[in-house]
């Protein structure tokens, strides 16, 4: 009778890497209590690692932001690329196309290290759909990011047309309708603004006019719907696959937003009229002094004497309660010849006449 071999026998208690015979102090019992140390280990280490696992797998990271360049709408035969960003420290970047079998394609995120890209680099019908992507990283898997339309052009015939209704010249707060129709019948139209981070309004075609049209309104305008629109028309049966774009269609918006107006035009006037405030406070201020100056040299003027002119500081007593200021008028000096007086008959001189000017009266 052939056994199994020793290292491949199981034995009662635990799991045995060799077949050899337990001693005493490992057999069960009250004193094998020993025994249960390989089981327990065993028990402990799973138990950690599936708590690892759970907490890797519970941790919650932010979505990434998936995008495309050139643009969501390839034209056949054209490469793309998709972009996938999250946060640092992301290990790998995966992405997914809706409905599709196939493995997720991973890639290593690029420096710094918070995103990473996958490229098409010839664009055809099956590469169309709906793309997400979401990260790795050390502290678990992230959300799966919002859906990018990845659409292709120049697959149905005939090139819709685009305009504008009343007028190409826009104001801010009037209604404004872009007309997008096309002489083939198509079940839906798409309308694309460049530049754009939100997805391309869809309204379904109706048929007026001989030709199938549809009408987006857009209302009240403002300066955040100026730019440049395209229109693609597809079918029902293959929502991916669009026309043709339409010509490019510039919607200028005049005016602007109110509050723009008002925080550009405020501070000009605001800064002209302190300008012309501050240059009549300094034409005031240079004509006041310069009338102070010239009132100063009147008052100097006035207070000097005249050539031959002395003034007596001594003030006559007045028994009126003003003060009068008298001048003495010195002859010699003016130069004024007299008739000499005959002496007198007491041998003096006569005495010199002497005449007083009233100059003020205080």
């Amino acid at each position: 009778m052939t056994g199994k071999p020793a290292s491949l026998r199981t034995h009662p208690v635990g799991l045995r890497a060799e077949g050899t015979v337990s001693p005493p102090s490992a057999q069960p019992g009250p004193q094998g209590g020993g025994a249960l140390t390989p089981t327990l280990t065993a028990l402990l280490c799973l138990g950690l690692s599936v708590g690892v696992r759970t907490q890797v797998q519970a941790g919650t990271l932010p979505k990434p932001t998936i995008w495309a360049e050139p643009g969501s709408v390839i034209p056949w035969g054209r490469p793309v690329t998709i972009w996938c960003q999250g946060t640092l420290g992301a290990q790998e970047f995966r992405l997914h196309k809706e409905g599709s079998l196939a493995r997720w394609d991973t890639q290593r995120p690029l420096e710094p290290g918070d995103k990473a890209t996958f490229s098409i680099s010839y664009m055809t019908e099956h590469n169309t759909g709906r793309y997400r992507c979401y990260y790795h990283s050390l502290t678990g898997r992230s959300q799966d990011s919002d859906a990018l339309v990845l659409r292709m052009s120049g697959w149905l015939r005939g090139i819709p047309s685009l305009s504008v209704q009343p007028g190409s010249m826009v104001a801010s707060g009037q209604s404004v309708t872009l007309l997008c129709q096309s002489r083939i019948s198509m079940d839906t139209f798409l309308l694309f603004k460049e530049g754009a981070a939100h997805p391309p309004l869809r309204l379904r075609s109706k048929f007026q006019g001989g030709q199938y049209r549809a009408e987006f309104s857009l209302s009240p305008v403002t300066a955040a719907h100026g730019g440049t629109y395209r229109c693609y028309s597809s079918l029902n049966t293959s929502p991916y696959l669009l026309s043709q774009p339409s010509d490019p269609l510039k919607l200028p918006v005049s005016g602007g937003a109110p509050g723009l107006r008002w925080y550009v035009n405020v501070p000009i006037t605001g800064s002209v009229a302190f300008v012309v405030i501050v240059l009549l406070l300094l034409l005031l201020i240079r004509y006041l002094c310069q009338e102070r100056r010239r009132k100063s040299d009147a008052a100097e003027n006035d207070t000097q004497p005249a050539e031959g002119v002395q003034l007596d500081h001594q003030a006559a007593a007045s028994e009126a309660p003003q003060d009068v200021t008298y001048a003495q008028l010195n002859h010699s000096t003016l130069r004024r010849e007299t008739t000499a007086a005959p002496p007198s008959q007491s041998g003096e001189p006569p005495a010199e006449p002497s005449v007083y000017a009233t100059l003020a009266i205080h």
